[in-house]
C-alpha cells in the first residue's frame, strides 16, 4: 500500500476500548483490543504521508448466533447487526472517507452511553 501510495485498513476493536471497567473478568479480552487500536492509530501516523489509511471501529456487543447463544437472557435489540457494522467498515474503507485516518469510531447501536 505504501509503494502504491493508497490504500485503507480497519481493525475491528470493541467498546472495552472506552470502557475498559466493564470487561470484568475479561481483562485480557479489553487490553488486546485496546493494543489492536493502539497499533492501528500508531500505524495510522506512520503511513499517512505515503496516502495509507488506517482506522478502527469499536463495536457493542455484536449480534451475532455465537453471542446470543452465550447471552439468551439479554436484549438483543440493543446490539449492533453485523450487517451495520459491514457498512461501517466499508465506508471507512470508501473514497468518502478520503480524509479519516486514525480514528476510533464507536459503533454502539442502542447499548447505554457514557456518561
Amino acid at each position: 500500500m505504501t509503494e502504491r501510495r493508497s490504500g485503507s485498513i480497519v481493525v475491528i476493536g470493541s467498546r472495552a476500548v472506552e470502557r475498559p471497567w466493564e470487561s470484568v473478568n475479561a481483562a485480557a479480552y479489553a487490553a488486546s483490543k485496546a493494543a489492536v487500536v493502539a497499533l492501528a492509530q500508531a500505524r495510522a501516523a506512520e503511513v499517512l504521508e505515503a496516502g495509507v489509511r488506517v482506522n478502527a471501529v469499536l463495536p457493542s456487543t455484536l449480534d451475532t448466533a455465537a453471542n446470543r447463544a452465550a447471552m439468551p437472557k439479554a436484549d438483543a435489540s440493543r446490539w449492533v447487526s453485523t450487517d451495520s457494522l459491514a457498512d461501517v467498515v466499508a465506508f471507512l474503507l470508501s473514497e468518502g472517507a478520503r480524509d479519516v485516518s486514525g480514528a476510533a469510531l464507536p459503533v454502539y447501536g442502542r447499548a447505554v452511553r457514557a456518561t
